[in-house]
């Protein structure tokens, strides 16, 4: 990574803010971004700034979420709560599906359609993968099974697809990742190729080889080893990169 100078300017890095129901510094519920996600972006030479997810009665407006974005260089989804099952024609959920939020999906889902429109460099984490296959057409798995079975607190390597952009990306063959995660994607939105799975074949990252804009998308949590491990933080880079 190539250090900014103090004084120029960082490019924005627009952050949907996730809903808290509680936080330990304050009375009421909260808005909340991961520190260690912010804190990648910033590393990389990125300004993160929250964005307030609008969307009353779970409707976004769409020319309202496309002014909003036009403000910034780059787009990062982060990890978060559940999907709501009906977002991706399901007609029924899962016991284990949790934190649904219909005001954060619609407006996840909305920013998703206009940097994906707009070819805005976007980088998806988790949730945000998942945000991203839904508004490309594709489902999810609603659960993977039950504990040891899921993706919760689990470390583990993931091979990338030769010639790949996350292989170029993060400069690796192998990647060590750090998943939370009880869901995964089943069927693949248009547009997207596979290019990691885990051992037990689930989806760890997507592409888009015909977008016109950066864009790369991890099941996994690269801010959780970033500040120790490169080929993470490399994540961050190439977006703050493509962003300038």
């Amino acid at each position: 990574m190539t250090r900014r100078p103090p004084t120029a300017r960082r490019p924005l890095i627009a952050v949907p803010a996730r809903f808290a129901a509680t936080t330990s510094a304050l009375r009421y519920a909260a808005e909340v971004s991961a520190r260690a996600l912010v804190e990648a972006v910033w590393r990389a030479g990125g300004e993160p700034a929250t964005l307030h997810p609008h969307a009353p009665g779970g409707t976004a407006d769409p020319e309202e979420v496309a002014a909003r974005l036009s403000r910034f260089d780059a787009l990062l989804l982060p990890g978060g709560g559940d999907l709501a099952p009906h977002r991706y024609g399901a007609t029924d959920a899962h016991e284990a599906v949790y934190d649904v939020d219909e005001e954060q999906d619609a407006f996840d889902l909305e920013l998703a359609r206009r940097a994906l429109a707009s070819g805005l460099p976007l980088l998806a984490v988790c949730r945000g993968l998942q945000v991203v296959n839904t508004v490309l057409g594709g489902t999810l798995h609603q659960d993977m099974g039950g504990p040891g079975r899921d993706h919760r607190h689990l470390r583990h390597p993931v091979p990338l697809a030769p010639g790949s952009a996350l292989a170029r990306i993060t400069g690796a063959g192998e990647v060590r990742v750090s998943c939370y995660h009880h869901q995964h994607v089943d069927r693949l939105g248009e547009g997207l190729a596979v290019t990691a799975r885990a051992a037990d074949g689930t989806v760890e990252a997507v592409e888009l080889p015909d977008y016109e804009g950066w864009f790369a998308a991890v099941q996994w949590h690269p801010e959780d080893t970033a500040h120790e491990d490169p080929a993470q933080q490399r994540l961050f880079d190439a977006l703050v990169r493509a962003a300038d």
